[in-house]
């Protein structure tokens, strides 16, 4: 076992080389979204367009094949059963298949009523074109539950990298679609953007589909219930794919809550969530999805093999998670604003909605690690063949986060004086609240199930100090460029005047984003996460040490 976490180690690597550059390409689909579109009714159309038919992807994808189809998928193949678990991955493909077939269907008859329900706030052109959105993009939306398939096969046999770089392709085309019908009406470009996303969804299926093919030396799609390793699969997927409807619940109220602040609020939302999605996806997901398919080979040990086994790797993800998920917290707390600046400001994307922006991932920032350790804990217990828990535990976080979320969004920003677009900031503080709620709950579980969960809190302690001690001195550095760069004082546009603000404190104030100040704003970034590294290094935090010597090892 001493070389679990190694292993394991490397595999989340992978999986966060395919996570990253898919982000980076999602970032750059991302700003030329904001620049060409901004905040406008397009880019809300499109922002909800994209959510209702992103339901089937979240019911069906990847993280319900991973709750139910990796565990008994990597079971079979860890006790040699290589055909049964071929003949198993065929017959889910071929009944999902079926599934997603009459779902699309049954979307692109209801695009209308869906509309209404996840936007209520949407009339006239914005419903319209909403509608119209949907129609297009929902097949594609189907592909891509086929290509989670693809996902669950390639992570069962140890193939991280390809199906998490394969959304690389569908960024490209969403991006090839931006770029040459630039020049045309928004109405317009919108329409080839929606189009480009079904596009990429193929794309993205196709890439990872020889791959899939040659482990499983071919494919037998027929549908049956007659394998019964199939019916254990179904077994797991009726909770699990409730779970995820219930959480696709809590995300249709917040698209619905927010489209009544303003439309304004559903793009920045929609935005802001991309970077903060970051550290979740290249941390959460990767070191998550690493470890389910050895845990669910561990869990067919003994029972005291199996507790010792999923201990060790509990510790390690959860260490591992955290020295990359603190820092990325802090620098949404700190240097939120530089961040939405760089990565979204310009064109029709202005200074008012990078400032929202950042105010979006205060909120965010203070749920990263208990939404990258709550997925830990699920994948343990998916491990252990429990969907049910998470299921309920998701119903009492959704329970929590809709009916004090819609108080909060409806009166907060009100009641504290603040711009009405500012209520979109409390959906994320409520998420963070529920998040930790969440967490808690699901570490009580996985400790009952193997009696005992590891704790890291002293770890924690060195993380979070090192983490503020690097954002201060990237604060004081950031008051100094504050100066050299001449920011204005912040008057930004219709909120018209420096609001969040303290007597004793200088005004809000925001850059201007040219190619000098974008230098300046990596630079700091820079010193921020040099910093972190040395002190945390200085520390013996052994994650620190270990990049560290891969740095000296190259030069």
């Amino acid at each position: 076992m001493s070389d679990t976490p190694s292993r394991s180690g490397r595999a989340a690597a992978l999986v966060a080389l395919g996570i990253l550059l898919s982000r980076v390409a999602g970032l750059v689909r991302q700003k030329l979204f904001a620049h060409l579109l901004g905040s406008g009714l397009e880019a809300a159309a499109f922002s909800a367009a994209t959510r209702i038919p992103n339901v089937l992807q979240n019911l069906l994808g990847e993280g319900v094949l991973s709750a139910s189809f990796i565990p008994v998928y990597a079971g079979l193949r860890a006790k040699g059963q290589e055909a049964e678990a071929r003949r198993m991955a065929g017959a889910v493909f071929g009944l999902l298949t079926l599934l997603v077939g009459v779902v699309v269907g049954v979307g692109l008859l209801a695009a209308p009523w869906l509309v209404g329900l996840i936007a209520p706030g949407y009339t006239g052109d914005a419903f319209a074109l909403t509608v119209a959105l949907v129609r297009v993009i929902f097949p594609g939306t189907g592909v891509l539950v086929l290509s989670a398939w693809c996902l669950g096969i390639l992570n069962s046999h140890k193939r991280f990298f390809l199906s998490y770089v394969a959304p690389v392709v569908w960024n490209g085309a969403i991006i090839a679609a931006l770029v040459l019908w630039r020049a045309e009406p928004a109405s317009v470009l919108i329409t080839w953007v929606a189009w480009a996303t079904v596009a990429g969804s193929v794309l993205q299926f196709l890439v990872q589909l020889p791959n899939v093919l040659r482990l499983l030396g071919g494919l037998d799609a027929r549908p049956t219930l007659s394998v019964p390793a199939v019916r254990e699969v179904l077994a797991g997927f009726g909770p699990a794919v409730t779970a995820r409807g219930v959480v696709q619940v809590s995300a249709w109220v917040d698209l619905a809550l927010a489209s009544l602040v303003s439309a304004r609020a559903v793009s920045v939302l929609t935005y802001a969530q991309t970077i903060a999605l970051l550290p979740i996806s290249l941390f959460g997901m990767a070191i998550s999805a690493a470890e389910l398919p050895d845990m669910s080979a561990d869990a067919v040990k003994s029972q005291a093999e199996r507790a010792a086994a999923l201990k060790e790797r509990l510790k390690a993800g959860l260490e591992r998670m955290a020295f990359f998920v603190v820092p990325s917290a802090v620098a949404f707390l700190l240097l939120g604003d530089l961040l939405c600046g760089v990565l979204l400001e310009s064109g029709r994307f202005t200074a008012t909605d990078s400032r929202l922006g950042w105010y979006v991932l205060l909120g965010s920032g203070l749920a990263l690690l208990a939404q990258t350790s709550g997925r830990l804990f699920s994948s343990t217990l998916y491990a252990l063949k429990d969907t049910k828990t998470p299921l309920r535990f998701a119903v009492v976080r959704v329970a929590v986060g809709v009916s004090v979320g819609f108080v909060a969004v409806r009166f907060g920003a009100g009641a504290l004086g603040l711009p009405t677009d500012v209520g979109v900031v409390f959906l994320t503080l409520v998420t963070s609240l529920t998040a930790w709620l969440e967490m808690v709950l699901l570490r009580r579980a996985v400790s009952k199930a193997i009696d005992g969960v590891p704790s890291i809190r002293s770890r924690l302690v060195r993380l979070w100090g090192a983490a503020f001690v690097s954002g201060g001195l990237a604060l004081g550095l950031k008051a100094l460029l504050t100066r050299q760069f001449g920011a204005r004082a912040a008057a930004l546009e219709e909120w018209g005047g420096a609001w969040l603000t303290f007597p004793e404190l200088p005004p809000l104030v925001v850059w201007r984003f040219d190619v000098s100040t974008v230098l300046a704003c990596t630079a700091l970034l820079g010193v921020f996460g040099v910093s972190y590294f040395a002190l945390t290094a200085a520390l013996g935090v052994p994650q620190a040490g270990a990049v560290l010597k891969r740095v000296l090892r190259r030069r």
